[in-house]
């Protein structure tokens, strides 16, 4: 669902840039409540994964294909707040080095894309989770259908977008209808993608899953036959060693998310994705402009004078999982600092009371 340039006129790309820059602004503040040092990298880890699982577009329907948009998965994996900084990260390493959605629709992009995907999914991952029981298979169920849901809700802002700021004079319903429709079809693999991730992290450490603090087992031992509840002393360990698993996930998450770019993604369908074949029927594409990266080396997910497909995509990918996950790390680890350092600058600034 990038959004070229051209789409959008300027005085709507502008105000939804104004939102957009204000709800990272508001995420870079939250994100520092959500980040710890095992969680910082891993958020750097996701924007990557999602990056990965982007360049991965399946068949949804005849000559229409669709792709992961990340808000559900970000934000019930490392939280709301952070999930709108992956999403962001990714959009602009998209829109820079792949001339993959336009510069000057980056705000409309992160607002739709971002924001909305992120706060409609976790908003209803959220109330589930307040219904069902509180056990992993209903984190998994919760996130299932936060994910699908998140779509169509994306869709539909973006037609809103478009009724407001569209450059071209086309049916509003008939372009609502046909882009929500295709969206609910997307948002089913969407659904399916979340849900496996998420039941896959949940399953090896739980206790990284944003979404399900909380619910962690206790340490079991078995007594006589029969299985209970650990002591607090004999669990405290066992927690402390599995603390140290981190770096085994995040490796093992970068190797994947390596693979799917450079290898896996040349098997992805070619067809244009949901935005793009509604902008072709119905003639809202009809002013895009060309992208201001379209001579980037990278441009287009393929190495610049590297003739076998193959090996193009697969190093673009690379170097897309692999710029990705630097520049997201980077960022994560520096809004962590930011709150130890205001965490330190509050307890010096305490007065102690003399006894």
């Amino acid at each position: 669902m990038h959004v070229p340039d051209g789409f959008i006129n300027a005085p709507v790309s502008v105000a939804a840039g104004v939102v957009a820059a204000a709800a990272v602004a508001v995420s870079l503040r939250g994100a520092r409540r959500e980040l710890d040092e095992r969680t910082a990298p891993l958020a750097g880890l996701v924007a990557a994964f999602i990056f990965a699982v982007q360049m991965l577009n399946f068949p949804v329907a005849a000559g229409t294909s669709g792709h992961l948009l990340g808000g559900a998965l970000a934000a019930i994996l490392v939280g709301p707040y952070t999930g709108v900084l992956c999403v962001s990260v990714v959009l602009l390493m998209q829109g820079i080095l792949f001339a993959d959605g336009g510069l000057t629709a980056l705000g409309v992009n992160v607002t739709v894309m971002g924001v909305v995907t992120v706060v409609v999914a976790y908003a209803i991952f959220r109330g589930l989770l307040g219904l069902l029981p509180p056990t992993r298979r209903s984190v998994t169920a919760a996130a299932f259908t936060g994910a699908l849901l998140s779509v169509p809700a994306a869709a539909a802002v973006f037609t809103l977008v478009y009724a407001v700021g569209g450059t071209t004079d086309v049916p509003i319903g008939k372009v609502f209808t046909a882009m929500v429709g295709v969206h609910v079809l997307i948002g089913i693999g969407e659904a399916a993608i979340t849900a496996a991730t998420v039941g896959a992290v949940i399953a090896v450490r739980p206790d990284l899953v944003h979404g399900a603090r909380g619910l962690t087992s206790s340490l079991k031992l078995r007594v006589g036959g029969e299985l209970v509840d650990a002591p607090a002393a004999a669990a405290a360990p066992a927690a402390a060693a599995g603390d140290g698993s981190t770096k085994k996930v995040w490796v093992t998450g970068l190797v994947t998310a390596l693979v799917l770019a450079g290898f896996v993604s040349f098997y992805a369908s070619a067809n244009p994705d949901g935005l793009e074949k509604v902008a072709a029927d119905k003639g809202i594409d009809e002013k895009v402009e060309e992208h201001a990266a379209a001579n980037s080396p990278l441009a287009d997910y393929s190495v610049k004078d590297v003739d076998d497909a193959r090996l193009s995509g697969g190093l673009a990918g690379v170097i897309g999982v692999g710029v990705t996950v630097v520049v997201g790390t980077g960022i994560f680890w520096a809004v962590r600092r930011r709150r130890t350092e205001d965490l330190t600058a509050t307890s010096s600034s305490t007065p102690v009371s003399a006894g």
